[in-house]
């Protein structure tokens, strides 16, 4: 990572699936980075790779304008990727003012700590293609935003007020919007990989919450680093600008899930539900303009990562003595495949 080693790196959301990723790419590279705390899983890929072990942990809640700024300045941040949020839709539909006020005000909190703290350099903001709303072809980074539930409109908003920032303020941020992220660590079982593989590893039956029609891009996590990398590299000229991440692979629900069943060599039984609400039959990024101006595309591939991300999600039901997993939910009330809160999670408010 030429030009980022000893640089003072905020990643918010660096707890998490993708932010767990980001941070340990980042500190094996020799960068200082600091990680806002909330909660700790001692199961999570953050805690697997022992990252709090080679980070500064903050205890901050991005809903606190003054302690985001406090943590900024404190620290002397120069650059921040800004991963925090309420991710998931169906979770968005069921209590959506937690979404808005995380995606939306946790944004805000962010954009004006570098407001007010000169010394960053440039930040990130993550966002989805769900910003875009429904479409019947490929995203592009100039079409309107036009989210129309919870989830999509909170990251429509953020990004407009991210834009404004930039426009008003002359912030050094980027935008950046991606397709569905995988990849080991990923413990939102709502989603459609880890839920098969969850499945697989249980003996269960996966339920697909869609008709199995729904067409996504999936892209692996470690592209999704490599994205964040070269957006840091060249951040001195890219502010203001907004970037699409998408992938070669776009395809269906139920096409994925006899793909992964070729590449393990395992049967993947699925019951279709038919029961989503608020998402988006189809959607798939163009990303030629993260091509032409800083040089990414993607590297991995399914079948290049899906065997070391079987063996993952095996080991981490081992140690959790995860069984029966959909019949463990239904009897905590917990909606099928939605993600519940496992014990020994340790939480700071």
């Amino acid at each position: 990572m030429e030009g980022l080693k000893n640089k003072r790196i905020l990643v918010t959301g660096g707890m998490g699936f993708v932010g767990s990723h980001v941070v340990e790419t980042f500190v094996g590279e020799g960068s200082s980075v600091v990680v806002p705390l909330r909660s700790i899983s001692p199961y999570s890929y953050f805690s697997s790779q022992m990252l709090d072990q080679r980070v500064i942990q903050v205890v901050c809640d991005l809903k606190d304008k003054d302690r985001v700024f406090d943590v900024v300045s404190k620290y002397d941040i120069e650059y921040i990727i800004h991963l925090a949020a309420q991710p998931l839709v169906t979770t968005a539909y069921m209590h959506p003012s937690e979404t808005i006020l995380s995606n939306i005000i946790g944004t805000v909190n962010v954009l004006e700590s570098v407001r007010l703290f000169p010394h960053v350099k440039g930040i990130i903001v993550a966002s989805s293609d769900k910003a875009y709303g429904k479409t019947s072809k490929p995203y592009k980074e100039e079409d309107p935003l036009q989210g129309d539930h919870p989830y999509d409109v909170s990251k429509s908003s953020a990004d407009l007020i991210t834009s404004s920032y930039h426009k008003t303020y002359g912030i050094p941020v980027v935008i950046t919007r991606f397709g569905n992220i995988y990849g080991e660590g990923d413990l939102n079982f709502s989603r459609i990989i880890p839920g098969a593989l969850q499945a697989i590893l249980s003996e269960e039956t996966f339920i697909v919450r869609s008709n199995g029609t729904f067409v996504r891009d999936y892209l692996y996590v470690k592209d999704v680093v490599n994205g964040y990398i070269l957006l840091l590299q060249h951040m001195n000229s890219l502010a203001g600008e907004v970037f699409n991440f998408g992938s070669h692979y776009n395809t269906s629900v139920l096409s994925l899930l006899h793909d992964m069943s070729v590449i393990l060599s395992k049967e993947i039984p699925y019951k279709i539900n038919d029961n989503a609400i608020n998402e988006i039959p189809y959607q798939s990024l163009a990303w030629d303009k993260a091509q032409r101006m800083i040089g990414w595309s993607p590297i991995y591939t399914l079948d290049q990562v899906l065997p070391s991300m079987y063996e993952w999600y095996k080991k981490y039901m081992e140690k959790t003595q995860w069984k029966g997993g959909n019949q463990w939910m239904q009897s905590k009330g917990v909606p099928l495949n939605e993600s519940p809160k496992k014990s020994g999670t340790i939480f700071f408010e």
